[in-house]
């Protein structure tokens, strides 16, 4: 009798576990996985820290951003999609060599995507701006 009270429990929980048709998942999604743009900010042969780097989606709009660090590097993680470069310019400044459009797949890591900034005076590093040189 206990083995047929044990099966019994058994196929009810089977039954209810089981359920007819297919499950939709009809909750927010997160954003497409995407991958990472990467790419250095320079004047010349001189890093440039801590300048804002944005990669805008062609399509939507969407601005992804990032501050270069003292080695002039940026690093923006995105959905897929495809991506135009800007770099921020301070007065005087003009982009020399500016990225072309890029296309990010699944897991892309796309290096490469430099900058070269000229005029405006020398690059600065963080927390020192030319006027405080002391002059020789």
């Amino acid at each position: 009798m206990r083995t047929l009270h044990l099966a019994g429990v058994i196929a009810l929980f089977a039954a209810l576990a089981c359920h007819h048709g297919p499950v939709i998942d009809t909750g927010s999604k997160p954003a497409a996985v995407g991958g990472t743009i990467a790419g250095i900010v320079s004047a010349g042969d001189a890093p440039v820290a801590g300048r804002k780097v944005t990669a805008i989606d062609t399509t939507s709009g969407t601005r992804f951003d990032a501050t270069t660090g003292i080695n002039g590097g940026y690093t923006i993680k995105v959905p897929q999609g495809t991506y135009r470069l800007e770099v921020e310019l301070k007065s005087g400044e003009r982009v020399v060599k500016q990225p072309d459009q890029t296309r990010i797949d699944k897991s892309d890591l796309d290096t490469k995507r430099d900058f070269v900034i000229a005029g405006g005076g020398a690059p600065s590093l963080p927390g020192r701006s030319p006027s405080s040189a002391t002059p020789r």
